[in-house]
């Protein structure tokens, strides 16, 4: 017998038993919707994106009308999917805060008014990615076409997540919303928090790196490239010594600015007013005028 096979033997089944315990101390399947939440939410965002990019995700072309339908039955999919998640979070969330007024009829009762509320901002949602593929076809020089950035560009990846995300988000549903933005971000590298609010017609050029905080405003017509960060400086913290939770921690983006590659915003206090311009690589923690050009020598 070889020495691997005797390890095996003898303490494999102790190892897994100290792993789960670890495991069941960090997570517990009861409270968060089930181990597989991530696998479950990640199917569930790319039934919604089928439903409003039909098109998008039919291997073989299609008439209209088939397009309709396809849609149609992605919806159906995205209410049941949803409904499910909704669910076993809520339930989950009961249980993790000993609410003693939760039943399992409630925590149904609850998905299900949270997927009808959901389903009635995809229209809207919709139009505004419209907007948002716009937005790139009119601010890269380098974009031919519309199914050309549908294709292939990272923003539209990352900021129809987030629209998703966001909705999920104002609806009350935890975890998930956090789920499918850092899926955007590990395939993108653009990493915009479900809890920022951003406006019409945005576009992130190039994207790798850019940081948009939960508690960021960002207007219309603002256009993003890759490195920006508009972040938070250092946190107040509790008497416990952990960080204060639920106050602005980042900045105000107003409509019609341009930040360019690398620039660094941080402060829930601070505001870039409407049509300013932030070159590359500065760094900014105090508000910026109406129309100002700000370089890397006087950000």
């Amino acid at each position: 017998m070889s020495e691997l096979k005797q390890w095996m033997d003898a303490q494999a089944r102790e190892l897994a038993q100290s792993l789960a315990q670890i495991n069941l101390r960090e997570m517990d399947a009861r409270t968060v919707g089930g181990y597989g939440l991530r696998t479950r939410a990640i199917a569930f965002l790319e039934t919604v994106k089928s439903a409003l990019f039909p098109a998008l995700y039919e291997v073989d072309a299609a008439t209209p009308g088939h397009l309709v339908t396809l849609s149609e039955e992605r919806l159906y999919a995205t209410a049941e999917q949803l409904k499910g998640i909704a669910r076993d979070v809520f339930l989950g969330q009961c249980e993790r805060e000993r609410r003693e007024e939760c039943s399992r009829q409630g925590c149904k009762e609850r998905a299900d008014a949270l997927v009808l509320a959901f389903l009635k901002t995809l229209l809207p949602m919709r139009e505004l990615l419209t907007e948002d593929l716009n937005a790139a076809y009119e601010g890269d020089p380098a974009a031919r076409y519309i199914e050309e950035i549908l294709l292939s560009y990272p923003s539209i990846e990352a900021v129809s997540t987030y629209r998703i995300a966001h909705e999920l988000f104002l609806q009350g549903l935890p975890v998930v919303p956090r789920v499918l933005t850092e899926h955007a971000h590990a395939r993108t590298g653009i990493d915009i928090h479900p809890g920022a609010t951003i406006g019409r017609h945005f576009f992130i050029d190039h994207g790798t790196g850019v940081v948009i905080g939960e508690t960021c405003v960002i207007g219309d017509n603002v256009k993003l490239y890759q490195g920006v960060t508009l972040g938070a400086k250092s946190f107040p913290k509790d008497e416990n010594g952990n960080p204060v939770k639920g106050i602005k921690r980042h900045p105000n983006i107003e409509d019609d600015v341009i930040i360019y590659a690398g620039a660094t915003i941080l402060g829930g206090d601070v505001t870039v007013g409407r049509g300013s311009v932030i070159g590359g690589n500065t760094w900014i923690t105090h508000s910026v005028p109406p129309h100002s050009f700000i370089t890397n020598r006087d950000g």
